[in-house]
């Protein structure tokens, strides 16, 4: 916020400027700053306070009808990429609400945003009725987006299942009456009703009736294109594009792209294998739809498109949890008729202040390119990895069906202990987090060790302290086997 100034048009202007907001929110901010100071390393529970916590864990066990994964409930205050829990305890955040925290916690200049979004007359935000922030939210997003691509509208919304929600709706309306979806076998899509059936995991839709005609595609296999021939694979997988195509011919509304895929795997591809597959989407009416909840912001370009040069193609777009607030974004080819995206709530004001503030850094900082401060986060990351498993090979065998013991790109980081065993691999990020670090697992055989960690926030000289957590909880799991 500036000073007032005599160009303050209404009593609002006026109290966004005013001198004494100013003084409270930076008052704020510095108590803040110093407590977050005081968290340094990783430490126990305080003395007296494991009995309070249990208490409390019990509690949110008896609201939610079962025990929470993580005995994880925050105190509040972390410090970027170190956390306290409300037993004192403080640990490593390598996951970050499952990508959400992109720059950690207790960051100063986010909370600034969000409490000089808490002096707004409302809390919520609606379709209906709305302040601007939503609309700067979006602009802001959109002047990033259309720098390589077609888009040129945006939804915001509260959820990332609801800007997929919104996605399919606006592919199954320029489509209409096609109503099939193409998909990546191992997708993950959200928990609604209909993201469930789309998503490729039996155990998210037990009991929730199958409406939504979905045909999986093999995600890039990367022992299969060196057995058949990149060229020789990737016609392969058209082919079998095309049987779906045959089989329901016009049916197809479009494909749900995930260039790199989340709770699959963190799998990726090769830019030509996703050509392929889109320029095949575009002869054949299809929309390109590219999931970029998980991805976006934390890979070497700010866009997964951008990453892979595919922004030609791309003809509706989803981002979310780094961003606070979610969105759909569309070309002007599937800009929707009124009525088919609304709501009650787009979502709330400091969503909205903090998510635009988030995108301004990320445009702003030194994070993108082929040495920039995420890729360069990967390789230590990836030199770590190595490092643990020339230390300890017996606790990394070959996994069956993934090419390396270490994958991911940027800030999607994921590991293979054990084989990626099923049953040791969860096992393991709870010896993790007994040591001190959050981290979770992903991909469906094999099942990886991932992390989603505050990059924006993390010093590279930090990697041995997270591995020193990770190898003692790693040999508590090899010792229990």
């Amino acid at each position: 916020m500036s000073t007032i100034t005599e160009t303050a048009q209404t009593v609002g202007q006026s109290l966004k400027h005013s001198p004494a907001i100013r003084a409270a929110v930076d008052a704020i901010v510095r108590e803040v700053q110093a407590h977050s100071a005081r968290i340094v390393d990783v430490r126990p529970p305080v003395s007296g306070a494991i009995a309070d916590y249990a208490a409390m864990m019990q509690r949110a066990a008896d609201v939610r009808g079962r025990a929470l994964l993580y005995p994880y409930l925050s105190s509040g205050v972390g410090n970027g990429a170190l956390i306290e829990l409300a037993d004192g305890s403080v640990k490593w955040d390598m996951i970050c609400g499952i990508g959400v925290h992109f720059f950690g916690h207790s960051d100063a200049d986010l909370v600034a945003a969000a409490v000089e979004a808490g002096i707004d007359d409302t809390v919520k935000q609606g379709n209906l009725q709305s302040n601007f922030e939503a609309y700067e939210f979006a602009e802001t997003l959109l002047n990033e987006a259309k720098k390589q691509s077609r888009l040129k509208y945006c939804f915001p919304c509260t959820s990332g299942a609801m800007a997929n929600e919104n996605a399919l709706k606006v592919c199954y309306q320029k489509h209409m009456p096609a109503s099939r979806v193409l998909a990546f076998k191992d997708c993950f899509m959200g928990r609604s009703v209909t993201m469930a059936q789309i998503g490729d995991a039996a155990a998210y839709r037990v009991g929730v009736p199958l409406t939504v005609g979905v045909d999986y595609m093999p995600f890039w296999d990367q022992e299969a294109a060196d057995r058949h021939g990149h060229t020789r694979y990737i016609d392969m997988v058209i082919e079998h594009a095309q049987m779906y195509v045959d089989r329901y011919p016009g049916q197809h509304a479009c494909f749900i792209f995930e260039l790199v895929q989340g709770e699959g795997g963190f799998n990726t591809a090769p830019r030509e294998y996703f050509k392929a597959l889109m320029e095949f989407c575009k002869a054949n009416g299809i929309a390109v739809w590219d999931d970029e909840i998980q991805t976006f912001g934390r890979l070497p370009r700010m866009f997964a498109y951008e990453w892979l040069d595919l922004g030609e193609y791309v003809d509706v777009l989803c981002v979310g949890k780094l961003t606070h607030a979610c969105a759909t974004l569309y070309t002007e080819a599937y800009n929707p008729k009124p009525g088919l995206l609304s709501g009650t709530f787009t979502g709330e004001t400091v969503s909205f202040r903090v998510g635009q503030r988030i995108i301004e850094r990320l445009r702003e900082g030194d994070f993108y390119g082929d040495d920039g401060r995420f890729a360069r986060h990967h390789r230590a990351f990836s030199e770590q990895v190595r490092a643990l498993a020339a230390r300890h090979p017996d606790w990394f065998p070959k996994p069956a069906g993934a090419p390396d013991i270490v994958g991911g790109a940027g800030g999607m980081m994921r590991f293979t202990p054990f084989g990626g065993d099923k049953t040791l691999i969860p096992k393991a990020c709870k010896h993790v987090f007994e040591e001190g670090a959050v981290i979770f697992y992903c991909g469906h055989g094999p099942y990886h060790l991932r992390m989603l960690p505050p990059l924006p926030v993390f010093d590279e000289a930090d990697w041995p302290r997270v591995f020193q957590c990770i190898e003692r909880g790693l040999a508590k799991t090899a010792a229990a086997m």
